[in-house]
């Protein structure tokens, strides 16, 4: 639905993204509570347990980086909805300088690095509907953010959506 220029949730949505969150708390909520499974693991070699470890660790160090440095540039205007407040800047420095979503994309490198740790198929298929979900949830704050601020339409040429460099 359309009012005007103005971009606007259905009622059941809510009028900021008020769903959105709800679902992206039930997302992690699965992710959290699923059991590992992989069917074609029946033992593991230490080598690959180590290397497995120090992989999603890496994983782990991203999402850590781009979570801290996401919300301390965003601090003053972080809010839990997707919906920009009223007294919002566009932030391009720092991790927004890689990434114009790192805190959707803090959750997605973390929950990469416990796939790789797990070698759980449950979780990679969970991940790969949160990747859907927060492409959405970004493309859909994105509409809100290019009519609040002007210049993100060239903001969002140069940077990546979710992860640095690829996409």
């Amino acid at each position: 639905m359309s009012n005007g220029n103005q971009q606007i949730m259905p009622w059941w949505a809510g009028k900021k993204g008020e769903l959105l969150v709800v679902l992206q708390f039930l997302l992690l909520v699965v992710f959290i509570t699923v059991p590992a499974w992989n069917p074609m693991i029946t033992g593991q070699d230490e080598a690959v347990t180590i290397a497995g470890f120090f992989l999603a660790a890496i994983f782990w160090g991203i999402a850590l980086i781009l979570g801290a440095g996401g919300s301390f540039h965003l601090r003053k205007y972080v809010t839990p909805l997707p919906y920009p407040v009223d007294h919002s800047r566009l932030i391009r420095h720092g991790v927004y300088a890689l990434v114009r979503h790192p805190l959707y994309s803090s959750q997605l490198f973390a929950a990469l690095g416990w796939c790789i740790h797990t070698l759980s198929l449950s979780h990679m298929a969970i991940l790969i509907a949160a990747f859907f979900f927060f492409d959405y949830k970004a493309s859909k704050e994105e509409q809100w953010l290019t009519q609040r601020h002007p210049d993100y339409a060239e903001y969002a040429a140069r940077v990546k959506k979710l992860v640095p460099w690829v996409y």
